[in-house]
């Protein structure tokens, strides 16, 4: 694999790993592998980083539930935490959030089983992922919401390379502006595979697994 480096926000406990080389994706070959392992596993930067997300949404945004894709359940919790508390003005102050994650059936469907679809119909949700660059799982997120009854208020990522999916905004803290020279290609038309570039790994957001 290549070697990784960090891209840092002002925020000393928020910043992206990533590696540059020839990585594929479930959707897409790309030329950048975005470690958000940390972000998602430890305290401290799932805190931080929940601190830069909500700013969109302490003051005009109702959120009834969090929605996780993405193993992002940790930093989900720290949104609500956040939206929670009684220190900043939100449309949240002194109420409870729901957490929740979808379940996964055949062809990346996702369904919600009787006793959770109560935190889903008629509430206000926020579907939460570690990045949005195709938009499929978030689009498929947004699809699961609607169908249950849900109201989708918007998407939250670590990175994307979006501002909205399906008319719904798209806030991330990271942009292909953070990264410069940031590709990301259907795979018929990748110009490194044309260019006869090996593959490094397939990734996705939960990480990657090296080809030998």
């Amino acid at each position: 694999m290549s070697k990784e480096f960090k891209i840092r926000t002002k925020n000393n406990e928020v910043f992206l790993r990533v590696q540059k080389g020839h990585f594929a994706t479930m959707h897409s070959h790309t030329n950048y592998y975005i470690d958000v392992t940390t972000q998602k596993m430890r305290l401290s930067e799932a805190k931080a980083l929940a601190a830069e997300l909500v700013s969109d949404y302490r003051t005009n945004t109702i959120i009834d539930t969090i929605l996780c894709i993405d193993g992002m359940e940790v930093v989900g919790t720290c949104i609500a935490d956040e939206l929670t508390n009684d220190h900043y003005m939100n449309m949240n102050a002194h109420q409870t959030i729901y957490v929740v994650s979808p379940e996964f059936i055949s062809g990346g469907q996702m369904m919600f089983r009787d006793n959770i679809v109560p935190t889903i119909a008629g509430k206000h949700v926020l579907i939460l992922a570690a990045s949005v660059t195709t938009g499929k799982s978030a689009l498929a997120a947004i699809d699961a919401v609607n169908y249950y009854g849900g109201i989708v208020v918007g998407v939250s990522a670590i990175f994307a390379t979006v501002d909205d999916c399906d008319g719904y905004p798209v806030n991330s803290v990271f942009d292909p502006n953070d990264l410069g020279d940031y590709e990301s290609y259907k795979p018929p038309k990748c110009p490194m595979c044309a260019k006869g570039e090996k593959l490094e790994a397939l990734v996705n957001s939960y990480g990657y697994s090296q080809i030998n």
